[in-house]
């Protein structure tokens, strides 16, 4: 069976605030782990009032607290942000609580505009330093040597799976070189997956930390009793999308019943281009529509998402996705 999980940015609705969403969040994990998700990852994501997720490790510590077995992680650390010696330290405590349950992925962009990531870093220049930077975060996660200047504490020495992040060309070849498992943001940015998918496996460079091409893509995934009422919860994340173009990011709004009158044909057709890869309907719809992406596609993992208002529907949503998983396999 290949493994599914769930992808979560901590919404915060319309009506609400953040922590109703790290509420809806934890039941929301603690359901994944018993619709047999394998991971359930959080984003980093700042200065959007609608996404709750920009202190990614401590929510990772809190949803790890909160369930037993399910693997916890990012998806991702957007490591231009950060100082490497501080990601390996907070992952090194994550595993150190949580042995052999916690997951790092790395962005390279900033996760936010350029005026966020000044204020996130003062001395942000770009994402060119990205490959040094994994190389040196990879490096603090190694034995530590005697002798040496600067270790991670917790870190050195301990187990923390690390994934490359992209929407693009650049990480496929970077973790390719470096023998990591990889995961294309398929789910908003999609242009470029096949391209990166056939460009990871067949450039892949066995390594200490991965014999073979691990690989996984993402999916949105919107389910319902019926299909109409799946296309209508979807108008949620067409809405916020839209928004965010706009450069009016917001709370997540409810669902409307006539999208059309939302958008211009101009911005419907750029939703339609970066949400391609979106199943929705009833269970028999998301049944197929994920038969027919993992068919296509072949990816080793799937990381399911959805941008739902409702969190009784979303968990719902989550639930017969997760049935759907089981029945492709």
């Amino acid at each position: 069976m290949i493994p599914y999980s769930l992808l979560d940015l901590a919404p915060v609705t319309e009506g609400s605030d953040p922590r109703q969403a790290f509420a809806n969040m934890l039941d929301l994990a603690r359901h994944a782990e018993s619709f047999g998700y394998h991971r359930y990852w959080l984003a980093e994501h700042h200065n959007m009032p609608g996404i709750a997720s920009a202190a990614t490790a401590v929510l990772i510590g809190h949803v790890a607290g909160g369930t037993s077995t399910i693997r916890v992680g990012a998806g991702g650390i957007m490591l231009p942000n950060h100082a490497p010696l501080q990601v390996a330290e907070q992952f090194g405590t994550l595993a150190s609580l949580y042995p052999d349950r916690i997951d790092l992925g790395l962005g390279r962009a900033p996760g936010t505009d350029q005026p966020t990531a000044r204020a996130l870093r003062r001395y942000f220049d770009g994402a060119d330093a990205f490959p040094q930077d994994v190389a040196e975060l990879l490096h603090y996660f190694e034995p530590a040597q005697p002798g040496q200047p600067v270790r991670a504490v917790p870190g050195a020495g301990i187990d923390v799976p690390v994934w490359l992040l992209g929407s693009s060309l650049f990480s496929a070849q970077l973790a390719a070189a470096l023998g990591l498992s990889f995961a294309f943001a398929s789910h908003f940015a999609p242009t470029a997956m096949d391209e990166a998918l056939a460009l990871y496996r067949r450039d892949f460079r066995p390594s200490k930390w991965l014999a073979q091409p691990h690989a996984m893509l993402a999916l949105n995934v919107v389910g319902a009793d019926s299909g109409a009422e799946a296309r209508r919860l979807f108008t949620t994340q067409q809405q916020s999308f839209v928004r965010l173009r706009r450069g009016e990011p917001g709370l997540i709004p409810p669902p409307i019943d006539d999208i059309e009158a939302f958008w211009t044909p101009t911005e419907k057709a750029m939703v339609a281009q970066a949400l391609a890869c979106a199943v929705m309907g009833d269970p028999a719809e998301v049944r197929d529509g994920i038969a027919a992406f993992v068919a296509r596609h072949h990816p080793d993992e799937l990381m399911l998402t959805a941008n739902i208002f409702d969190h009784g529907a979303r968990r719902h949503s989550f639930a017969i996705a997760a049935d759907a998983c089981r029945e492709v396999a």
